[in-house]
């Protein structure tokens, strides 16, 4: 299924520059996905359709990706203030990029392998939840919740 974005926190797609994705890379001492560089370059800040995914035995939804690149009077929607919030409540290792609903985090977990980070979904009491294996698999399975 094709995934179609719309806006959530910016009107219209804002663009990250590749040289915002080797900071935020060098901050967090990590290699981003390549698949997940092309989605955030281009629909940051966005929501996507479908956005249902699963987790455990239930289901979630993505609410939106977060922001790379900062946007005033938008700091709780950035990617680094999101890092922040939550660093002292999960493993190290663990960088959110996306948010749901009920404000909850999808984070990468690099703690199995730094080359292809996991997905998993932080709850707001902090525990961890596996996602998906992959960002592409996390992409490819959201469905219409």
């Amino acid at each position: 299924m094709s995934v179609q974005w719309r806006p959530h926190v910016l009107k219209a797609p804002g663009s990250v520059s590749p040289h915002e994705l080797e900071r935020l890379e060098s901050a967090w001492g990590v290699k981003l996905p390549d698949d997940y560089k092309r989605v955030v370059s281009m629909y940051q800040g966005m929501a996507p359709e479908p956005n249902g995914f699963r987790v455990g035995r239930g289901d979630n939804a993505l609410g939106v990706l977060l922001t790379v690149s900062e946007h005033e009077g938008r700091e709780s929607y950035s990617i680094l203030n999101s890092y922040e919030v939550i660093r002292s409540h999960v493993p190290s290792g663990i960088f959110p990029f996306a948010r749901t609903p009920g404000g909850e985090d999808l984070c990468f977990d690099y703690r199995g392998s730094p080359e292809q980070p996991r997905i998993v979904l932080v709850s707001v009491e902090g525990s961890v939840h596996p996602v998906a294996n992959s960002f592409q698999e996390f992409m490819d399975g959201l469905y219409d919740d």
